[in-house]
């Protein structure tokens, strides 16, 4: 489209002067008419209007996350090769990431919601930012799982036609962690605007102490470069969370009525039976929702990636080391006067308690 205007023409034509309004409004008259603002209270905003810090230490934590220091991209995917794999060992290794997704995979949105949260309650500036910094790391924790499985199974975890009988028990298992991941969501959307804060951070202590015990772990004994690497990054975003969680803790747990202290022992044993599912075996009963032959094909599975160097830790191992991050997030909470669940999956003594894993459920990895 051409212009009928030349430069000149743009010269010539005049400005007009700014209005010349005399003098100034009266403050006090504009305030006199304005009429009474809304009471705040009222009013369900969460854009907040004030950025104060409560807890310095979370500030310093949000300045270290800014750049984590790595991403998902610049691992060394060129050194994960398919062909040094059978294609059953490519279907197990795909099977166990994709068993990872269930909780990694629902982490950003997890977090997500929580960091949504912060600003609802109008919590402190400082925690606003690390929830932030927490949805981004879930993301980059995700986005490994997808790289992995994509490279050794284009298509998977579910759109791929299994070339052996191995691959079609992955996709059946798979079909089964997908219906119960979903479950899980729909219960910690009822949950995360139902109960305070303390009784949220305290289940998320408890996934970052378990995520941080299985990425070590995994870090130590795979044999595959990329995953290693991947899971030390992984171990370090988690250790940073962990800190998140232990700061906040301290400030609200001298707080808690007896009825939030029952709470938590409620969520704790929810939150044992959730993470088993990636840090045990999914228990038979309590949350999981799956068939008796889940169970020995998913051994079988693991098995497979055992022996193309993944580093999946043997049943017994995964044990030992859960009943260690059980008594590490147990020392934490014990000085408040928290109940603690009884685990008998793990040897552990302690409250025998229920919940609706439909209604109820707030643990996170």
């Amino acid at each position: 489209m051409t212009s009928s205007y030349d430069a000149e023409d743009l010269a010539r034509q005049s400005v007009a002067p700014p209005t010349d309004w005399g003098a100034m409004p009266d403050p006090d008259k504009l305030l006199s008419q304005g009429g009474e603002p809304p009471a705040m209270p009222g009013i369900d905003n969460i854009f907040p209007l004030e950025w104060t810090t409560e807890t310095p230490k979370l500030e310093e934590l949000y300045e270290k996350s800014r750049d984590p220091g790595w991403a998902p991209h610049l691992l060394p995917w060129d050194t994960l090769d398919p062909a040094a794999f059978t294609q059953d060992q490519r279907y197990a290794i795909a099977y166990w990431f994709t068993l990872l997704s269930v909780f990694d995979g629902s982490g950003p949105a997890v977090f997500a919601r929580a960091f949504v949260h912060t600003y609802e309650k109008h919590e402190e500036s400082p925690l606003r930012k690390c929830f932030f910094s927490v949805v981004r790391d879930e993301h980059h924790h995700e986005e490994v799982c997808e790289r992995a499985i994509q490279r050794l199974v284009p298509g998977g975890p579910l759109d791929f036609e299994p070339q052996t009988p191995l691959g079609s028990l992955a996709r059946h298992n798979i079909k089964w962690l997908y219906y119960n991941g979903g479950r899980y969501w729909n219960g910690y959307k009822k949950a995360v605007e139902r109960y305070p804060l303390p009784i949220l951070f305290t289940s998320f202590l408890f996934g970052e102490v378990a995520s941080s015990t299985l990425f070590k772990s995994m870090e130590q004994q795979t044999a595959i470069p990329v995953f290693r690497e991947a899971f030390r990054r992984i171990a370090q975003d988690e250790a940073r969370h962990r800190a998140i969680c232990m700061f906040i803790l301290g400030k609200l747990l001298p707080h808690l009525t007896d009825a939030e202290k029952a709470t938590i022992t409620k969520q704790l044993r929810a939150g044992f039976l959730f993470l088993s599912g990636i840090l045990f075996e999914p228990p038979r009963a309590g949350f999981w929702e799956l068939p008796e032959a889940f169970y020995p094909a998913h051994r079988l599975l693991e098995e497979e990636a055992r022996t193309a160097g993944l580093g999946v830790l043997s049943l017994e191992d995964r044990q030992d080391n859960w009943r260690d991050a059980v008594l590490k997030l147990k020392s934490v909470i014990d000085p408040y006067g928290i109940a603690f669940p009884a685990l008998p999956e793990i040897g552990i003594d302690g409250e025998t308690v229920t919940f609706d894993a439909n209604e109820e459920f707030v643990a996170v990895f």
